[in-house]
């Protein structure tokens, strides 16, 4: 079930979302934050970096998502700011638009070089299989302790909310 809005522009989602998924004896949290704004200082782009920031030092893993083949000066920024000692994945997506497999290698030993990431996971989010193996690679990762949720539970936020965010979506996509 989606919980987090997407659109093609910038700053869509606004507030920190929790998202949860329990499987047998482990339970994946995810927290899915606004864009960190490197352009624009603004009131609103500064709020919306004090969320992520906020989000990013509660967190065992990130998940560090760029387009395969595509990481900017932004992105670099942003990768400086993460809280040292937590694992981070590189998570290269849209792998499923790079036409030539062969021509993303050289960009993969790139990004092994410019930061120590826990590991670099090609993938296409659209693709069910690769979902599954990211969860998989998730586990390693995460501690063993208490769930916070309820085991049925998907998101922290009321139906209301979503709700509001499905239609600012629509909006979005007009």
């Amino acid at each position: 079930q989606k919980i987090s809005i997407t659109s093609r522009k910038a700053q869509t989602t606004r507030h920190r979302i929790t998202g949860m998924r329990t499987v047998g004896a482990t339970q994946f949290v995810f927290v899915d934050t606004p864009g960190f704004q490197t352009r624009h200082g603004n009131a609103l782009n500064r709020s919306l970096n004090k969320t992520v920031l906020g989000a990013v030092g509660d967190v065992d893993l990130v998940l560090f998502v760029v387009e395969a083949g595509q990481f900017n000066q932004a992105d670099e920024r942003v990768l400086k700011l993460l809280a040292e000692g937590v694992p981070v994945l590189l998570i290269a997506n849209k792998l499923d638009t790079v036409h030539r497999r062969a021509d993303i290698a050289p960009w993969l030993q790139e990004m092994q070089q410019r930061h120590p990431f826990a590991e670099i996971v090609p993938m296409a989010a659209k693709n069910a299989k690769d979902i599954e193996r990211l969860f998989g690679i998730c586990e390693k990762y995460l501690p063993e302790q208490p769930w916070w949720y309820d085991e049925d539970e998907l998101t922290d936020r009321s139906e209301k909310f979503m709700a509001g965010e499905m239609v600012r979506e629509k909006l979005f996509r007009l």
